[in-house]
């Protein structure tokens, strides 16, 4: 088990108020073998935690409003153009694929060069074999 998860039940067992046991913050952290410094800091970051958590879920709102808009079109480099001020780019991609959202291409590739239903083959007018005698042998032209 990680120090966090360990932290997370220590805070769990301090704020179920049924401390009738008289355990106290440092017998538990004793018990669980985490530095009692590490259960405060835990403790500490955890509103910074919630806070980063609200900023993102605010931004990936603001992601699927812009998504939204032009039917679904936008992908994760034209939100972060829109988005330049307050987000970088790689966080934007980051959302974007944590919560699926995919931008869609309604372009077409066609090819510009295609062969001819009835194409007629230029003749071998040279009339060399490019065949190699036995596998491995590299070529002859003869």
């Amino acid at each position: 088990m990680d120090t966090a998860a360990r932290c997370r039940f220590i805070d769990a067992e301090k704020a179920s108020g049924d401390n009738r046991a008289g355990h106290s913050v440092a017998l538990l952290c004793r018990a669980r073998g985490v530095l009692r410094s590490a259960s405060s800091a835990h403790q500490t970051a955890a509103s910074a935690r919630r806070a980063a958590r609200r900023a993102e879920e605010r931004l990936v709102d603001a992601i699927r409003v812009l998504h939204a808009g032009p039917r679904g079109a936008c992908g994760a480099p034209r939100i972060h153009a829109a988005l330049r001020r307050a987000v970088n780019g790689k966080e934007v991609e980051r959302l974007m694929r944590k919560q699926r959202i995919v931008g869609i291409t309604r372009r077409r590739r066609r090819g510009l060069t295609r062969q001819a239903k009835r194409a007629v083959f230029a003749a071998d007018l040279t009339g060399r074999d490019f065949t190699a005698p036995a596998p491995g042998c590299g070529w002859s032209v003869t």
